[in-house]
């Protein structure tokens, strides 16, 4: 029978089925990525136990694990020509408001700062073997290398698959106890009570099943934000999202459930890569990020142009990587496209019907062996090679496959640029997305609750992640020592672990792709592009009935089939907490990439503001914050760090 399965024969590991151990530290780090390790590094920097929990390996997990080609936002390293101020205001400008002003400037103020740190423990940052001597985007004092802006540098081209490696060994080095291979499923509240102090979470191990407990003074989410919501693919599970498969939102389920307080959850794009039918991400001829900026052409060799901000074609490919006359800067590297406030428009930006208008033959390809030498190794021998989601699939399986940068085009396929045509019902998280919302010390509105990197609403890239792991750890390791030991309501515990293994040894149960196939239908169907309250509340209905009917005969026959149907779970929780949201804001917006039929005017001034939703004995509470919300950026960052600035 298949439910022997736990035999020694069949499964590698003990099974520790309905075993548990405490653990208690003073801080608690839920998530092993780039913030997590900075969080857990900053608080043991303190002097306080730091316990770190992860899913995967914690050596290369997340979604920065295996690499990043560049480290935007370093406007304080000696070369920068902008400021934290200047910088974060454009963000925020460039998003109508719509961003995370304490985050970002975070990122803005203390983003080199941890690039230095990264330096001293192993981390490359800088041209050290001189490859690029010479290049326009090279300071031959500091060796550093820039992206996308050459006038203003602040963001540095990095060898990002060191980062990962370096952040672990460091963990290990202060004394952080990393429970690697371990699920967090939800954070414990003092007396057991939605919107209660937290006080430590619950994990379950993924190769033995043993349950732990996890008890602390201060807790700090950083976690994944939600992914296969809308894009999943049973029989190519790998593909179905930009992001790593396991990183999909453990962490908003939890808080969710806990009673954190969310902020522009209703805000999704169409899909941009991944997907059974995409190419992998990067793979194709574009001018996206790593590839920025890549020169396009036709299928007769014509060439596709380059236009400023007010329109004038460039001539010169260095004139891609500067402002236009009269501008200070200009974003590139993240974010959406559909916004040009700060960013130049690059070939992949232009209608692509009105190319076709113009004479443009199709296919498009990627003109590479056209760049100047520097800049054309720039793209494929370090951005592409440091970016942890195309080295190995793209630098190393095209090179093994004969693909020469020097000599070959690379086409384009979708519709024009993109990797695969999705449809408008198509949805992703992406860009500066929505989660959870922060005060000035990335506390969250729970006490004993912190959040960084991808919880935070508007979360961003490696950079973003850094800081503000580092910021919240110092933050919750200085709450952690003022602070005394809380007491586990244990009826919590036992309900906790009840819920997890129920899932085993059911009979003719549903497998765990089959009911994260079922939420994206859901989804696609109910919360597509064009939503109204009719649509959004049939979702709602049957994701409700999902969690009735269909999630009591969800089937774990192995530890990791027990992640697996943990995970889905917490998809199911974030779908729902993406209708409530979408419920919640009655207007369309531009920016948030939100239209309602029901509510069709565009970004009335009354709705230019954060909504936010949460759980108060299980009824969901809608609330609303000012645009401005964070006040003085400087100044209030100022106030919230003496000792920081200080030290």
């Amino acid at each position: 029978m298949r439910d022997q399965i736990f035999n020694k024969f069949e499964w590698p590991y003990p099974i520790k089925w309905n075993t548990k151990k405490e653990i208690t530290s003073d801080v608690l780090v839920l998530g092993g990525g780039i913030a997590g390790c900075w969080a857990a590094i900053a608080a043991a920097k303190k002097g306080v136990k730091v316990a770190l929990v992860e899913k995967g390996a914690t050596i290369r997990s997340g979604a920065g694990g295996s690499g990043c080609d560049h480290w935007e936002s370093a406007t304080t390293n000696p070369c920068s020509q902008v400021s934290p101020e200047e910088l974060t205001m454009a963000m925020i400008e460039d998003h109508n408001g719509y961003n995370n002003g304490i985050s970002h400037y975070i990122e803005c103020r203390e983003g080199y700062d941890r690039l230095l740190d990264l330096e001293k423990m192993g981390g490359k940052i800088r041209d050290t073997e001189d490859e690029f001597n010479g290049a326009e985007f090279r300071d031959e004092k500091t060796k550093f290398l820039f992206a996308y802006d050459y006038e203003n540098k602040y963001t540095l081209r990095v060898w990002g698959t060191t980062f990962k490696p370096a952040l672990y060994k460091e963990c290990k080095r202060l004394g952080v106890e990393v429970y690697d291979r371990t699920m967090a499923t939800s954070l414990l509240t003092e007396g057991g009570k939605q919107g209660a102090k937290i006080i430590g979470g619950i994990g379950v191990n993924g190769r033995t099943g043993e349950y732990i407990i996890f008890k602390a003074k201060a807790t700090i989410l950083s976690m994944a934000r939600p992914t296969r919501i809308w894009l999943f693919s049973p029989g190519f599970p790998g593909i179905s999202e930009f992001r790593p498969l396991q990183c999909m939102g453990d962490g908003h389920a939890m808080g969710w459930e806990a009673g954190v307080e969310f902020a522009m959850m209703e805000k999704s794009l169409r899909g941009l890569w991944s997907g059974e039918r995409s190419f992998p991400p990067y793979g194709t001829g574009n001018t996206h990020n790593t590839w920025y900026a890549c020169s396009m052409v036709d299928a007769n060799g014509k060439e596709v142009p380059w236009i400023d901000r007010d329109g004038n074609i460039l001539k010169k490919i260095s004139q891609r990587y500067r402002p236009a006359p009269g501008q200070k800067l200009f974003l590139k590297g993240g974010g959406e496209s559909d916004f040009h406030l700060y960013k130049y428009l690059g070939p992949d930006t232009l209608p692509f019907e009105d190319l076709l208008k113009q004479g443009f033959k199709l296919p498009f390809y990627a003109d590479l062996p056209s760049m100047p030498e520097l800049e054309r190794k720039a793209i494929w021998g370090l951005m592409v090679g440091e970016e942890g989601k195309s080295k190995i699939p793209i630098l190393d399986t095209y090179t093994r496959e004969d693909f020469n940068p020097n000599r070959d085009l690379l086409q384009s396929y979708g519709e024009g640029w993109t990797s695969a045509s999705f449809l408008p019902r198509e949805r992703q998280l992406f860009g500066v997305p929505g989660g959870i919302f922060n005060d000035w010390e990335l506390r969250t509105n729970l006490e004993g609750l912190y959040a960084a990197g991808d919880q935070l609403f508007a979360s961003d890239c490696n950079g973003h992640a850094a800081a503000t792991g580092y910021y919240a750890g110092r933050h919750a390791a200085d709450y952690a020592m003022i602070i005394s030991e809380a007491v586990i309501d244990y009826h919590q515990v036992e309900a906790e672990k009840t819920r997890i293994y129920s899932l085993l040894n059911r009979e003719n149960g549903i497998g765990w792709k089959e009911f994260n196939m079922h939420i994206t239908r859901i989804m696609q169907n109910y919360c597509g592009a064009i939503k109204s309250e009719e649509l959004l509340n049939i979702g709602l209905k049957h994701l409700d009935q999902m969690e009735k009917n269909e999630a009591p005969k969800l089937r774990a026959l192995n530890p990791h089939e027990l992640i697996r149907s943990l995970e889905v779970l917490n998809i199911l929780t974030n779908a729902k907490l993406i209708i409530h949201s979408c419920l919640a804001r009655k207007a369309s917006s531009k920016q948030l990439h939100f239209k309602r039929s029901d509510y069709p005017e565009m970004d009335p001034p009354e709705w230019h503001k954060f909504i936010t939703v949460r759980l108060e004995n299980n009824q969901v509470e809608i609330g609303e914050k000012p645009i401005d919300y964070y006040g003085s950026l400087k100044e209030n960052y100022e106030s919230h760090n003496k000792n920081y600035i200080g030290g």
